[in-house]
């Protein structure tokens, strides 16, 4: 069968279907012609359902345009194009009311024919991905981090070997890529997940207070401390200290911390009575600690002591195929909070896959939840995507766009068509990679590529860096 599609038609009119046959295989699609409904069962029987039915209204032996309608249950699974040969607004509503996906009159005109084809080819696949893509989001939520691309799924064999270990984690990323839920994934694999897991945002407390939050103190060791506190630390005993944007954390704070991984113990703030602990540590950042390292701002010995396993996560953008499961996942809580069915429309769905995600996988959570609370009926459509004003600055890239223009395209006979589109593939990649100062990540996105698509060319036409 074509990737086009395959075409069963429907027709009594010899001439028509050969005619109309004979254009759509041109186009690229697979036709079966026939010239009834039964030889129309016959063939789904013989060769599976089709991709799309054109069903002529008047067939033998009735040729009773209702009866004819009657017989699309027996496509159920494939969308019904109607052709008839009397454009009567009646038959085209009541075709279209009993599931007919459109309608179309004789004469008909080839190239529009092949555009209403094509239109309902693409909505068709769009609904039984998303049909597929809630099966999967289904199978995948007992699992925390989700997602199908090939860095979610690295990610996902990681934290089952690393969980039933104490090995300490770092998690590094962009921020909003869910590094907290693949350390809370850890706990949750791990023997520790009967105890504690501890957040502690290490840029969110002033550093004047950071020691105190983690070490607790003892009564009187400052004016107010009128009793005992324990710390976080404490609190994460048998358990998981998660320690979030680490990078952020204080220098003085970076010794004593040092000196509880090193010995698995500390003194409360004013005590005097050294508090043993047992504790598995998970820290995360979107800094690149070995730069802070080199620039002074943190500890080197600290650092090799928190990475002893380094998970890396992607930017959205970067593994878009995750998008659909995510969203789908979304949906599901959304709908236990709300207490009512979502529904994601197949050109809604394309609106989240190729909008960029700045704020990755927390912006586009936070953006399925604004578009669900103004949805009437649970339906989440282009419509509501509009109300909420959405600016293009946000859709499209904000880096410098490639002109590509007459002047710059200058062709040269002497090498084949193959050669020229090379040079300028050649050509646009230089351009897109002086444009980012090298930067493989901004270039890819400027040129529409994924980095590793870049990174492939540029191997190929063996350019530096």
């Amino acid at each position: 069968m074509s990737e086009a599609g395959y075409l069963l038609l429907v027709d009594d009119e010899p001439a028509f279907r050969e005619l109309a046959g004979s254009w759509l295989t041109h186009q690229g699609f697979t036709v079966r012609a026939v010239g009834s409904v039964q030889e129309a069962v016959d063939a789904k029987a013989t060769h599976g359902s089709p991709d799309l039915v054109l069903l002529d209204l008047s067939l033998p032996p009735f040729f009773d345009p209702q009866k004819t309608l009657m017989s699309m249950s027996e496509f159920h699974d494939s969308p019904v194009i109607i052709i008839t040969g009397h454009a009567e607004r009646e038959l085209s509503l009541a075709a279209v009311s009993q599931g007919a996906w459109d309608f179309i009159a004789k004469p008909v005109d080839p190239d529009m024919l092949a555009v209403v084809v094509k239109r309902a080819l693409s909505k068709t696949r769009l609904e039984r991905e998303l049909k597929r893509l809630k099966s999967a989001a289904t199978q995948l939520g007992a699992q925390t981090y989700i997602g199908i691309s090939d860095n979610t799924q690295k990610i996902r064999a990681l934290i089952e070997r690393i969980a039933p270990t104490d090995v300490r984690v770092l998690v590094t990323g962009p921020s909003g890529t869910g590094k907290e839920v693949i350390s809370k994934a850890i706990h949750d694999a791990s023997g520790r997940s009967n105890g504690p897991f501890i957040s502690v945002h290490c840029g969110a407390i002033p550093s004047e207070l950071l020691e105190s939050e983690l070490f607790g103190y003892e009564k009187g060791a400052f004016t107010g401390a009128e009793r005992d506190k324990q710390g976080l630390l404490k609190l994460a005993d048998g358990g998981t200290l998660f320690l979030d944007e680490v990078g952020e954390m204080p220098a003085p704070m970076q010794v004593k911390l040092l000196r509880v991984l090193q010995e698995g113990s500390y003194y409360p703030v004013g005590g005097r009575t050294l508090q043993t602990i047992d504790v598995r540590v998970v820290s995360a950042t979107n800094a690149d600690l070995a730069e802070l390292v080199k620039a002074g701002t943190f500890r080197e010995d600290l650092y090799y002591r928190i990475k002893g396993v380094n998970i890396e996560t992607q930017a959205l953008d970067q593994r878009k195929e995750d998008i659909p499961i995510l969203l789908h996942a979304f949906m599901r809580s959304l709908e236990q909070h709300q207490g009512r069915s979502l529904t994601l429309a197949p050109a809604a769905l394309s609106w989240f896959r190729a909008r960029v995600w700045p704020g990755n996988v927390r912006e586009l959570k936070n953006t399925l939840e604004s578009i669900s609370a103004i949805c009437v009926d649970g339906q989440i459509t282009l419509d509501e995507i509009s109300l909420l004003n959405f600016q293009d600055a946000e859709v499209e890239p904000t880096l410098p766009q490639i002109e590509l223009n007459e002047a710059s395209v200058q062709a040269d006979f002497n090498l084949t068509l193959e050669q020229q589109v090379q040079a300028l593939e050649l050509r646009l990649i230089n351009q897109a990679m002086a444009k980012t100062g090298g930067n493989k990540t901004q270039a890819a996105k400027l040129l529409g590529l994924s980095r590793q698509g870049l990174i492939k060319k540029v191997e190929r036409y063996g350019l530096s860096g």
